[in-house]
């Protein structure tokens, strides 16, 4: 009776008004952006957003109102620590990324590099050493018993993690693939930088996994939310973290790696032609397209 209630209740609406602020804000400012300031800094004829940023934008704001609003939040909060696990990779490995490409140039540039107290503060804070220790010490703290525990009970004090999360993932992302060309690494640096990011989610994921009773005491309940008791919900917590906070990074470097090779055979092989040099290289391949050579028909 007590469980039945339980899950009843994990389903009534909660109104959350610091949601849709924070999300009417970052609509807010990117009509702002693109409509008033956009027109002011962009040559005549070029183009201010390009159709793909807008649809970036349109699916990163979406997945962060999911994530962050009811009902996902709610059963987070009191229900489910694999549902809190699941809203804290939207927050840190997918929304920030489509946020970033969905940025034009000309305002990451006003953001970054106008040389105020801002963008020197920002460009510190993009450098990959300090970007990647800030997120992975956001990655530790998120999964402290005390933080998790005080955040189930302290609703400003979660919004103000979900907040920190979420701009230490933007710090994070921004050498891999932010707007401005110059700020990235190289496509080997990447993938290592990717790498070490994988590294600290897959430890807590390991610790929730195997850990012998429940680590934090607010998701020790009786409630069994969709028949996941406690110990059920912390190992699909750590394999969900596991998954997509690890092998989705994996898979993103095996992407760019493969990506990475083909560039450079092509641009290898553009070279090769430009010369007008014969390489061995090209003598063996056109044997090779050639076949084998026709046999001569031999007389009785």
């Amino acid at each position: 009776m007590t469980a039945s209630l339980f899950a009843v209740n994990a389903w009534a609406f909660q109104a959350h008004p610091e949601v849709w602020l924070l999300i009417g804000g970052i609509v807010g400012l990117g009509f702002y952006a693109t409509r008033s300031i956009g027109p002011l800094v962009v040559p005549d004829g070029s183009t201010i957003v390009t159709t793909a940023q807008k649809r970036y934008f349109a699916v990163g704001v979406v997945l962060l109102w999911v994530a962050a609003d009811y009902p996902i939040h709610d059963i987070a909060e009191d229900y489910l620590y694999s549902v809190h696990m699941f809203q804290h990779l939207l927050i840190a490995f997918i929304v920030p990324p489509l946020l970033l490409l969905a940025m034009p140039e000309w305002l990451a540039r006003l953001l970054v590099l106008d040389g105020g107290a801002t963008s020197r503060v920002l460009r510190v804070l993009t450098k990959p050493v300090v970007a990647g220790v800030i997120f992975n010490l956001f990655q530790i703290l998120t999964h402290w018993s005390a933080v998790v525990n005080t955040s189930s009970e302290n609703g400003p004090f979660h919004y103000m993690i979900h907040l920190g999360v979420f701009f230490s993932a933007l710090l994070m992302w921004f050498p891999v693939l932010g707007p401005l060309k110059e700020t990235h690494l190289s496509e080997p640096g990447k993938l290592v930088y990717l790498f070490l990011m994988s590294i600290v989610p897959t430890v807590p994921a390991g610790w929730l996994t195997f850990a012998e009773g429940v680590v934090y005491d607010t998701y020790d309940t009786d409630t069994n939310l969709w028949g996941l008791n406690p110990t059920d919900d912390q190992q699909l917590a750590g394999a969900i973290m596991k998954v997509v906070g690890g092998f989705y990074l994996w898979t993103l470097i095996a992407i760019r790696f493969f990506r990475h090779t083909a560039r450079l055979r092509t641009a290898d092989l553009t070279a090769r032609h430009s010369t007008g040099r014969l390489t061995y290289s090209d003598v063996e391949q056109a044997f090779d397209e050639a076949g084998e050579p026709p046999r001569e028909h031999q007389p009785r």
